[in-house]
């Protein structure tokens, strides 16, 4: 499977929010947006990551970014694990795995036993729909350069 290219179309997508709401890539047309793909709801470094995400979101609305979350988690176990970690962005469910296939950040093992699960992934999609940061990490204990992302959405 060959990765997504600096440039390229970001790959359109449909799902589900934790409030059963549709949610489509094109919804945030004309704005940038930061993908953020993990492998599962309620496990420790997944839980890192997004809570700092949930820290610094004032830095990414500064900057009008839009910050998804996607994981092959339920809507519902979504829903739980966003109260509980009072996170205040957007959650998408990608229970059929569309999404994370679409955006070459799925393993097809993890664990030794489990198929289909997200790769913790970045990705700024930029106001065209073209993709400026591609960032999939083959280790789920390692997190994204948040560093690097947020250089790329400042020259945004």
């Amino acid at each position: 499977m060959s990765s997504l290219q600096i440039g390229q179309s970001a790959p359109a997508f449909k799902s589900f929010d934790t409030e059963k709401n549709e949610v489509n890539l094109s919804d945030f047309s004309g704005k940038p947006v930061v993908l953020l793909f993990f492998p599962f709801a309620f496990t420790g470094v997944c839980t890192a990551e997004l809570c700092s995400v949930r820290d610094t979101l004032t830095w990414y609305n500064q900057l009008n970014v839009e910050v998804i979350g996607i994981s092959v988690d339920s809507m519902f176990s979504l829903k739980k694990f966003k109260e509980e970690q009072a996170l205040n962005f957007t959650l998408v469910s990608d229970f059929n795995k569309t999404i994370s296939t679409s955006y070459h950040s799925i393993y097809d093992t993890f664990g030794g036993w489990m198929h289909g699960v997200s790769k913790r992934s970045a990705f700024v999609i930029n106001a065209e729909g073209n993709i400026a940061y591609a960032e999939v990490l083959e280790s789920a204990g390692d997190q994204p350069d948040f560093a690097e992302l947020k250089k790329v959405l400042e020259k945004l």
